[in-house]
């Protein structure tokens, strides 16, 4: 199994003046570790099960170049894109821009969104759930579109949520065929589908429905001539490993039953205003306990 961080806390010892070096530190040790990926969630004010827009949330891309600049070998994704936030091509364009300058290393994470609050807070649109879902699966056709041969397929795109008159995309991305694609949400009728139509990997969380789910998509890949062993199949989880690593035998314990459902990569969520102890702690004992399962 792999094992990737989410970097779901910034409330961390230093605050804002100390932020950039706190990550870059962070990045450092987790691609040093052997972390898979590095993921950031995509949200303008900090989430309600994080503490709320009172807590400091850096912007997303923005934070994955600069984890892009401190890290050599891992994946950089966020965790995930909501579609509501920026235009498909600009999307697009940031991820290429980030796989570029991370020579190859990027992934997009997307999903439909939600926290309306933070969007209406400033000024971002936010439509019902029903359309975000239609604009969720023509912004992925627009990026494969996007990431289509040396330019991009340069033909216009016409959709009901979005028209590119000439989807040109210069530099191209260095990651073949295009970078891994992730639709996040455990969304049985829709969501599911899309990642069996669309996507390389699918982002579930633990629990007692994660069978089902995984069944589910089985289905759907089935229905759309998918090879349902081909898609990635990612948990993300908290992970505490206690004071000093107290913990680390139980999560390596929950992480490896995971794998037993077929979860090929867990991604940890690590929070708590000092996350460099937890990372070294997960480095040291755990990815070495799972990386043979």
């Amino acid at each position: 199994m792999k094992i990737g961080l989410c970097i779901g806390d910034f409330d961390w010892e230093g605050g804002a003046p100390r932020m950039g070096d706190s990550l870059a530190r962070l990045a450092r040790s987790a691609d040093d570790a052997g972390f898979d990926v590095i993921s950031v969630p995509d949200h303008v004010w900090q989430g309600p099960l994080m503490g709320g827009p009172e807590l400091p949330q850096p912007e997303c891309f923005t934070t994955l170049g600069v984890l892009a600049a401190h890290t050599r070998r891992c994946r950089l994704m966020p965790l995930v894109a909501g579609v509501h936030f920026r235009a498909p091509g600009l999307l697009a364009k940031s991820v290429t821009t980030l796989d570029v300058l991370s020579g190859g290393r990027a992934a997009l994470g997307i999903g439909a969104g939600w926290y309306e609050e933070e969007a209406r807070g400033l000024g971002i649109p936010f439509p019902p759930l029903g359309e975000r879902f239609g604009m969720l699966e023509e912004a992925v056709q627009i990026c494969l579109r996007m990431w289509d041969g040396e330019r991009g397929d340069e033909r216009p795109f016409e959709g009901e949520h979005y028209q590119l008159e000439r989807p040109l995309n210069l530099p191209q991305n260095l990651s073949r065929p295009h970078p891994p694609i992730m639709i996040g949400g455990g969304g049985e009728k829709r969501t599911l589908r899309l990642v069996a139509r669309y996507a390389d990997a699918c982002n579930l969380y633990p629990g007692p429905d994660l069978a089902h789910k995984l069944d589910v998509l089985r289905g759907h890949c089935e229905t759309e001539g998918r090879d349902y062993d081909a898609i990635e199949k990612t948990c993300v989880m908290h992970f505490d490993a206690g004071e000093n690593g107290a913990k680390a035998g139980e999560l390596t314990e929950e992480i490896l039953a995971l794998g037993a459902f077929g979860v090929t990569t867990v991604i940890g969520i690590v929070t708590g205003s000092r996350p460099h102890a937890q990372v070294d702690i997960v480095g040291e004992k755990i990815i070495p306990a799972v990386a043979d399962s």
